[in-house]
């Protein structure tokens, strides 16, 4: 079982002159302990559903090259980038960027976005749920051939792209790994059997997992793809530190389901996080799965 860390939070230390540092050290301790993941969330309001969205929030993208130049072995995403906040064109372009200048670290997490406050707040355009499900699917088709030999024209419902030339091409083979984030039976799940190389679950509890996986398997199986091609990960939705040992147990149980990375969120100074779950967690992890 390998861990992430998911730096959702940058509110403290409260200085914003401080915020660089901050992460920096977190990531260099992270990496040090053995912490596979390195993630950040895609907002540009903190979420308003956990705190006040006045709160610090950092781009997704260029918080990842800052934390690229400062580590080695992590891989890096973000968890997960909405897919209305960027052109796919654009975006195939970003994840390349971070993948070359990380030496083949990067990973394409994405999923149909939903935080509409921060969308309409700074002018992206709002479209009904159904619409931003045919996007998402667009897009993984157009980051999928602008990381193949395909150059050539892309003709969507929603994206025309003339050309879809993407140089210097990934390091990563034979591109970065996707991930598609999110539950959804209908939709979501089926866009990650089809293109994904992983999903990203919520970790409510083992037997909801055991359940999304399941469907992510009937999926597979319409898609006519081995169900152990996409990778299984989850995000603990609750405080890692508060209960080491509930954790680790439970990790066992995901481990068992097949699941082979959770990705963790700070709930305390995230320099003391980082150095906690390398005292407490990583150890005890080892012998998962």
């Amino acid at each position: 079982m390998r861990l992430g860390l998911h730096y959702w939070n940058y509110s403290t230390p409260s200085d914003p002159t401080k915020i660089a540092a901050t992460l920096a050290e977190t990531a260099r301790i992270a990496e040090q302990a053995g912490v596979s993941s390195f993630t950040v969330m895609d907002h540009y309001f903190q979420m308003d559903r956990v705190t006040a969205a006045d709160e610090p929030m950092l781009e997704g993208y260029t918080t990842l090259g800052y934390v690229a130049g400062r580590t080695e072995r992590m891989t890096l995403g973000v968890l997960v980038s909405g897919v209305m906040y960027r052109h796919p064109g654009l975006l195939a372009k970003i994840v390349t960027t971070l993948d070359v200048l990380s030496g083949g670290r990067a990973r394409l997490g994405i999923g149909a976005s939903w935080y509409e406050r921060e969308q309409r707040g700074l002018g992206v355009p709002v479209v009904p749920v159904a619409e931003r499900f045919e996007r998402l699917e667009e897009t993984l088709q157009i980051c999928l051939q602008m990381w193949s030999d395909d150059n050539g024209p892309f003709q969507g419902r929603h994206y025309q792209l003339a050309e879809t030339l993407c140089v210097p091409a990934p390091i990563s083979r034979p591109h970065p790994p996707i991930l598609v984030g999110g539950g959804g039976e209908q939709k979501t799940l089926r866009l990650a059997a089809r293109y994904a190389d992983a999903c990203n679950l919520f970790a409510t509890s083992p037997a909801d997992v055991a359940h999304k996986l399941d469907v992510l398997r009937s999926h597979c199986d319409a898609e006519g793809r081995d169900h152990d091609a996409v990778a299984k990960t989850v995000l603990a939705v609750r405080p890692v530190l508060a209960d080491v040992d509930g954790f680790i147990a439970a990790a066992g149980e995901y481990a068992a389901l097949g699941v082979t990375e959770i990705e963790t969120m700070p709930d305390r100074h995230p320099v003391e996080y980082a150095e906690q779950l390398a005292e407490l967690v990583l150890p005890r992890l080892a012998g998962v799965g």
